[in-house]
């Protein structure tokens, strides 16, 4: 069987040490950038719901909102309805950092996908929407404490 999952593995990892490195001058590091973007994309979302965009735990993604708005990249405002619920909204420095962080991703992308045709590129892209269903949906089966049988 061909291990596909390993490959995605070590695409994922070497583009995060190569985001973690180029992005430390703006002080983010360890995937806060996608924090970041997922805020900038979805104003007003609950960390909840990014925890959940995101695939992590609440913890992980408390740790990293708490960590990018204490260095102002983003800010946490009450619902207007609801008190109780903070939502999250980028500021202007977020906003600008975010900005450099989707030109990262669209030169990534397009070193990750030199030498495809569009036609090839196309078809990549639906097999991998495929494949991220299906992982979340076993991801979503595994956090409501269920055990996967091999």
């Amino acid at each position: 069987m061909i291990d596909i999952l390993r490959d995605i593995g070590v695409i994922a990892r070497s583009l995060d040490s190569i985001a973690n490195i180029e992005f430390k001058e703006l002080k983010l590091t360890k995937g806060q950038y996608l924090y970041l973007v997922k805020i900038q994309e979805n104003p007003g979302i609950i960390p909840d719901k990014l925890s959940e965009m995101i695939k992590v735990d609440r913890t992980t993604a408390s740790r990293a909102i708490q960590k990018l708005e204490a260095n102002g990249y983003i800010e946490k405002r009450s619902d207007p309805v609801n008190k109780k619920i903070k939502r999250l909204f980028t500021t202007q420095k977020g906003d600008e950092s975010a900005d450099v962080i989707v030109r990262e991703n669209e030169y990534s992308n397009g070193v990750a996908l030199t030498g495809l045709t569009d036609e090839e590129i196309k078809l990549f892209s639906q097999f991998l929407t495929t494949i991220k269903q299906n992982v979340e949906e076993d991801w979503d089966f595994v956090k409501k404490g269920n055990k996967r049988i091999y």
